[in-house]
Formats: structure tokens, C-alpha cells, sequence
């Protein structure tokens, strides 16, 4: 299985780095996360900013993936229920993390679910770092591994 994470933002310092390169390590090497970062793009109108980033998205997602949308007006998942999102039946699989005005239409006609993993909103690089848990916290729920605790 291989996921794609598609997220604008600056690089991670090597703090959060090494917190997402920890979580990465412990998955199988049947499990690929790629993480592709898009430049913000530069603009004081809002709306060529949402537009130009959300091409950039599109233009980095790998074909026929099933989409997952990062929004923090998407759906709630239970821990169980993005294990089984994750770790079903698809073989490719993006994750988008959009930029700090959201995405366009675009991206949101091509998710295939709009996910929210909080009613907060959090720094992008944060995000990347609880993103990072919850894969590796999914791929134990899908296989019976004690870490999750139900």
C-alpha cells in the first residue's frame, strides 16, 4: 500500500521531523508514505492564493488514489473507523493537507471523504505530526497490535 500526503507549507524543522520520521519507521515495509510539500503560494488576494496552491495539489496527487481531504469542516472519525479507511481495500492512497486559506473546489470535487481530525485548527506542521501518529496508530488497529486502547 502506498500513501501520498500532499501538504502546502513550509519544511518541518528537524524537531517535528524527527517525531514524524519516528512513526514512519515503525510501519512494515508493505506500507509507503510519501510526503510530497507544495510551496505556499505568494499572494494578498485570497482567492488566486486558494486557487494557484489547490493546482499545485492536484498536479502533485498520484492518479486513480482514493482521496482523503484534511478540512476542519469534514467528517469525524473514530479511531476504528480511519483504520478501516485506510487499511481496506485501497492501494493508493493521498492525503491532502491544504494551505492556510483551505483549497479550492477543485481539490474538494476530487476527495473521494473530507476528514476533520479536530474542530480546532492547528499549525500545518503540526498536522503532519498528528497525521503521522494516526496512519501509524491505524496500521496497529488493523492488525490487532496492543497500542491502540479501545
Amino acid at each position: 500500500m502506498t500513501i501520498t500526503i500532499v501538504t502546502v507549507g513550509a519544511k518541518n524543522t528537524p524537531d517535528f521531523q524527527h517525531i514524524i520520521d519516528d512513526y514512519m519507521k515503525r510501519l512494515p515495509r508493505s506500507v509507503t508514505v510519501e510526503w510530497k510539500l507544495i510551496k505556499p503560494f505568494e499572494s494578498s488576494e485570497r482567492q488566486t492564493t486558494i486557487t494557484k496552491e489547490s493546482e499545485r495539489i492536484l498536479s502533485a496527487m498520484p492518479t486513480n488514489s482514493y482521496v482523503i481531504l484534511l478540512d476542519e469542516r469534514g467528517e469525524h472519525y473514530t479511531n476504528e473507523r480511519l483504520s478501516q479507511q485506510l487499511f481496506s481495500e485501497h492501494k493508493s492512497m493521498c492525503i491532502i493537507i491544504g494551505g492556510a486559506y483551505g483549497v479550492g473546489q477543485s481539490v474538494h470535487s476530487r476527495a473521494d471523504v473530507v476528514l476533520s481530525l479536530s474542530k480546532l485548527v492547528f499549525p500545518h506542521r503540526l498536522v503532519r505530526v498528528m497525521l503521522a501518529e494516526q496512519i501509524y496508530r491505524s496500521y496497529t488497529i488493523s492488525i490487532n497490535h496492543p497500542y491502540h486502547h479501545s
